[in-house]
């Protein structure tokens, strides 16, 4: 049965800066959180706590964190690569509610997104896990090529709900599925999610798609109508995956709102606020975005 309401993730502000080629000013950065933040978004991934030479576009995590200012029913994530991510995120520890892990479902993605083989991301990811739970805050987890590797083809199914398995084992609440490259098709996310929410009861299982080949919305309404009731998405459809080229951005908040509002399901997002937000972004970083919803706007029903 589809579900009356689902709850939205905004990744823009990490998934969604980290592969814009030019620096944005922690100024634009503070000042579009803020902006989204008062859009009924309850939940935004703000900071990745990575190596400044590695990802210089998010070098100004902490001062960010620092800087923003939202309201206190808004919850904050921020990503960690590995044990000394976490040591710098934990300096901040009053600053976010949630720290996000992960790891790549296929080990040619994971080698080359992290330079580790899975099993080493994994042995860390438990340590990080319990420091995570042990300081209060919320452990999410993410795992990459969920839905397919470009390297290595097809991952099974089993393989990724156990590495989803040993996650919530670890301490992680959440799990998301991310189809990094957007290899998914509807038909298998049906099957997916309808495995992954059998599997993972208790835990809170979350769809992050990628619009890589125009599929996006499709799969999230295919991950909705199994059940889904989490999702994962960037305002103006910014984002991408830095392996392989080519893997373009995540699907637009707003698009999916829109989708899903007209469908009857509830966010506690303002639509128009939502959209006012993207199009600001597409303003600071001087270039048309591919969402939808930036063009055409909210639908407006007439009545006769």
């Amino acid at each position: 049965m589809r579900p009356e309401r689902v709850h939205v993730r905004e990744v823009g502000p990490r998934d969604g800066f980290q592969n814009e080629p030019e620096r944005i000013p922690t100024d634009e950065k503070v000042r579009l959180i803020n902006a989204l933040s008062r859009t009924g978004l309850k939940r935004i991934e703000v900071a990745s706590f990575v190596r400044a030479d590695v990802i210089p576009q998010l070098s100004d995590g902490a001062e960010v964190l620092d800087r923003i200012d939202v309201p206190g029913d808004v919850r904050l994530m921020v990503l960690v690569p590995n044990s000394k991510g976490l040591d710098n995120a934990l300096k901040a520890r009053e600053k976010f509610h949630e720290a996000a892990i992960f790891v790549s479902a296929s080990e040619t993605h994971n080698k080359k997104n992290v330079n580790r083989a899975i099993a080493e991301t994994m042995a860390d990811n438990d340590v990080m896990a319990r420091r995570i739970t042990d300081a209060g805050l919320g452990c999410a987890a993410v795992i990459a090529t969920s839905f397919g590797c470009p390297y290595e083809g097809k991952v099974p199914l089993d393989t990724v709900l156990g590495l989803a398995e040993r996650f919530a084992e670890a301490g992680a609440t959440e799990v998301g599925f991310g189809d990094t490259t957007g290899m998914a098709n509807p038909a298998y996310v049906s099957e997916f999610f309808a495995a992954a929410l059998d599997r993972l009861p208790g835990v809170e299982v979350t769809a992050h798609f990628h619009n890589t080949r125009g599929q996006g919305l499709a799969n999230a309404f295919a991950a909705l109508e199994a059940g889904c009731t989490s999702f994962e998405s960037s305002f103006g459809e910014l984002g991408g995956c830095p392996v392989p080229p080519g893997s373009t951005g995540n699907i637009a908040t707003e698009d999916l709102v829109s989708m899903v509002h007209e469908m009857g399901v509830a966010t506690g997002i303002s639509l128009p606020a939502l959209i006012d937000a993207a199009r600001d972004v597409q303003d600071v970083l001087g270039r048309k975005l591919t969402s939808h919803s930036i063009v055409a706007g909210p639908i407006e029903w007439a009545h006769a």
